[in-house]
């Protein structure tokens, strides 16, 4: 299997899509005035304990005061308040954490109250977004995660994947790490660090222990509560961390500065395969060029077609998902009826199994798939589910089918799920259900570019129309774009873009930023 990652960077967000043998894998898109802020550590205060959740509320400057509960104070909570204390009460000179006091070790059956107090500080690290109505959920034990290692101060294990199997490599790499790492830390041996050289995960811990007194400098140094102290990478690169692997065939990027800050990390990370990142200069959207955007349009939404015309249809609600499996317009035959439930379910299954990753679906998942009556096809259908699911990271968990053929699934959710919008509003008529002929097209456009460059002295700018209007614009050896071309001069530039309605339009500047021409605002 080969995977490759699209990174498309605009003025307004950024998006990110992963495929797996050229089908959507995965899809994250965000506000680019919107930070992704799992894995920040914030230096924050308490702001009201709450006996009865044994949990207390604490403010990170999010719009909704952070959920701290007991129990995920963490053992070593002792320790980083007293050294917390040390660090504070010295602005110059940074106490070493390698000769900081370990502390006893929580109780497990503790109360918060003990421990926390109103208007304590505290240093605390962002496990999960603010998800509907609920803010960040937090944690005491801090973890700066890296491609091979997971460093945890203030911990004094080495722990190794269960997913490194051979004995003798586990005790080979608990060995490296006894060796090189320093005291008062933990660390847990991530599973591609197998067969790695002592070299290697030693360069990553120097990284991730300079990331660690980096943010004690700044909790030194801090002057305001809530300060952001560590950050976590860019959305991209924090991709790049889990996901990446050998079989990355290409990572192409937009954008020249994401496209270094990416290239650098490979380089950091795995040297041999730097030339995988490739800047792409084509003139189409990046999405459109390697139909990213189809299978977009075509994944979301209530309605997800699969094999032979069945379909799922996928409602979310605010305790759980819930998924519909139908057989659509199958042919069906009487004497295989239970054969063609089957094989209903099993197609069902891939796509649900895809859908998951795609969506970012989290909390209880209820399956509703077709009947069957013979118990070895429930079992079968079940196994091959596992199986599907084994390449999700995010953790969960699958029930058997149950005697009314439901299945039950939870899965790890850190963030909203992804819901992109695939029914498009009407740009023309902005709801009012009537718009001008659609034969004055042309001439509404070319009233655009007209006042772009006789009015605003905009020469070079790009059109994005539909690629049914583009190809219309194109069509002929002396086209209507270059019509304009000769009248307006050669800045004028015609692109399809699959993302955009049959008669909506945007005109971007040669930076590459939106000039707002909407048809509302009427041109003379």
């Amino acid at each position: 299997m080969t995977s490759e990652l699209y990174i498309d960077v605009q003025p307004k967000k950024i998006s990110i899509a992963l495929t797996e043998d050229k089908r959507l894998a995965e899809y994250q898109e965000e506000e680019q005035s919107v930070s992704f802020s799992v894995g920040n550590v914030y230096l924050g205060k308490v702001r009201k304990l709450m006996p009865g959740l044994n949990a207390c509320f604490v403010n990170v400057g999010h719009e909704r005061d952070a959920f701290l509960h007991y129990l995920d104070m963490g053992t070593q909570f002792a320790s980083y308040a007293k050294y917390l204390k040390q660090v504070q009460s010295d602005r110059k000179n940074l106490y070493p954490f390698e000769k900081a006091t370990p502390q006893p070790e929580l109780p497990k059956d503790g109360s918060v109250q003990t421990f926390l107090q109103q208007g304590q500080e505290v240093l605390v690290q962002i496990v999960k977004e603010p998800i509907s109505t609920k803010g960040p959920r937090l944690t005491c034990d801090i973890s700066f995660p890296g491609r091979f290692l997971v460093f945890t101060p203030f911990g004094d294990k080495v722990s190794v994947s269960t997913k490194i199997k051979s004995a003798a490599e586990r005790a080979r790499l608990k060995q490296i790490i006894q060796s090189i790492k320093p005291a008062n830390c933990g660390i847990i041996v991530r599973t591609v660090a197998e067969g790695k050289r002592a070299s290697e995960l030693d360069a990553e811990m120097k990284i991730l222990v300079t990331r660690w007194e980096d943010t004690l400098r700044k909790v030194q140094l801090a002057k305001e509560l809530p300060t952001l102290v560590s950050e976590e990478t860019s959305r991209a690169v924090g991709m790049l961390r889990d996901l990446f692997n050998p079989s990355f065939e290409n990572i192409y990027v937009n954008s020249v500065e994401v496209y270094h800050e990416v290239r650098d990390y490979v380089s950091l990370i795995a040297p041999e395969c730097v030339e995988v990142v490739k800047l792409y200069k084509g003139k189409l959207p990046i999405f459109d060029n390697f139909d990213i955007t189809r299978q977009i349009k075509s994944g979301f939404g209530r309605t997800v077609s699969y094999k032979h015309g069945a379909y799922l249809i996928i409602e979310h609600t605010e305790a759980l998902h819930v998924v519909d499996v139908n057989s659509g317009n199958r042919t069906r035959n009487k004497d295989s009826q239970e054969a063609n439930a089957l094989e209903v379910n099993m197609g069902a299954a891939e796509e649900l199994a895809r859908q998951l990753r795609l969506r970012d679906m989290g909390g209880i998942i209820v399956v509703d798939f077709i009947d069957m009556k013979l118990a070895e096809d429930r079992q079968q259908l079940y196994d091959h589910m596992c199986e599907l699911m084994k390449r999700d990271r995010a953790r969960h968990n699958i029930l058997p089918l149950s005697k009314f053929c439901l299945m039950q699934i939870t899965r790890q959710r850190v963030r909203p799920v992804m819901d992109v919008a695939v029914e498009e509003t009407c740009p023309t008529c902005h709801g009012t259900g009537s718009i001008k002929s659609s034969f004055l097209f042309e001439s509404v456009l070319e009233g655009k570019i007209k006042f772009l460059y006789h009015k605003l002295g905009i020469k070079r700018f790009t059109l994005h129309v539909h690629p049914y209007v583009a190809a219309f614009l194109n069509q002929g050896l002396f086209s209507i774009r270059r019509r304009w071309q000769f009248k307006y001069g050669f800045g004028v530039k015609v692109i399809p873009s699959q993302k955009l309605a049959f008669l909506q339009y945007e005109f971007y500047d040669k930076d590459g930023q939106e000039i707002d021409m909407k048809e509302e605002v009427e041109i003379r």
